[in-house]
């Protein structure tokens, strides 16, 4: 055994003993604690889902008959790996975007999708703002691969896509009056992060008078505990959030978009 690593070998067999990668142990032990603070959340929001219901809270806003779907920085720096902006679950949410995509243009629905870039990320007059003294926003340079749609859910022609400079999809851009000229009742929202641009597009979606759904599956971040927890608090506070199971479902009992808007310019006088 002189000169092997000590553990390398067994010493009654001679066999030689496996090693684990400490990456493996690294990437279990994260799972693990992963799990533990899932299950710390889900027993808080056990416990304050009552005292929400009591005080008034957590009511629906329901679904309306005009939807829109809006993808929120759905990009190669959040979607794919190894980048400072990479985000998890797009195991999950890339397939759930691409189902509400096929059941949204089966109905002619606006489906609508954000980036957020800069045009310039090195001069005194930048437009990324105060924002830069937080996050790395400097990699996200109008015209790279980094900010470009991800390729597996690409926009087709007349979809829109929105340029954005802030967390929220609808501050300093159209998305509002997009909306609104079509007629959007209601604003199926998917994307990243949960906690960051998801939650502010929310807030903001209310705000401007369209009833914001969520979509489970559809959404992540780079901490498991941060999406729940914004889950259940945007659930309380700003919009439905609902399974897509269920999204889905609702969008193939709507009439389809495009005939409703004949009908509606034809109907006056």
């Amino acid at each position: 055994m002189s000169g092997l690593p000590r553990g390398r070998t067994l010493r009654d067999t001679g066999r030689r003993r496996t090693r684990r990668h400490p990456d493996t142990d690294k990437k279990e032990r994260s799972v693990s604690a992963d799990a533990e603070v899932l299950t710390a959340l889900h027993t808080i929001f056990d416990a304050d889902t009552g005292i929400y219901r009591e005080r008034g809270f957590q009511r629906r806003v329901g679904y309306g008959t005009r939807p829109a779907l809006v993808h929120i920085d759905l990009a190669n720096a959040w979607t794919r790996p190894d980048h400072a902006f990479s985000c998890d679950g797009m195991d999950t949410i890339i397939p759930a975007v691409q189902a509400l995509n096929a059941a949204g243009r089966a109905k002619g629905i606006p489906i609508v999708y954000t980036t957020t870039a800069y045009d310039d990320v090195e001069g005194p007059n930048s437009d990324m703002g105060l924002w830069v003294h937080k996050i790395p926003v400097e990699l996200l340079k109008v015209g790279t691969e980094a900010v470009q749609i991800d390729s597996r859910i690409a926009p087709h022609p007349g979809e829109m896509v929105i340029v954005k400079k802030r967390a929220s999809g609808f501050h300093g851009t159209r998305l509002s009056s997009y909306l609104n000229a079509h007629g959007v009742d209601t604003v199926i929202i998917t994307g990243v992060t949960m906690a960051g641009c998801v939650r502010h597009t929310t807030e903001d979606a209310i705000a401007e008078g369209f009833r914001p759904i969520v979509v489970r599956e559809a959404v992540g971040d780079r901490v498991p505990g941060v999406v729940e927890w914004n889950l259940f608090d945007i659930d309380a506070k700003f919009g439905d959030v609902e399974p897509l199971k269920q999204v889905l479902g609702y969008l193939a009992g709507i009439e389809p978009f495009e005939s409703r808007v004949r009908a509606e310019v034809a109907a006056p006088g």
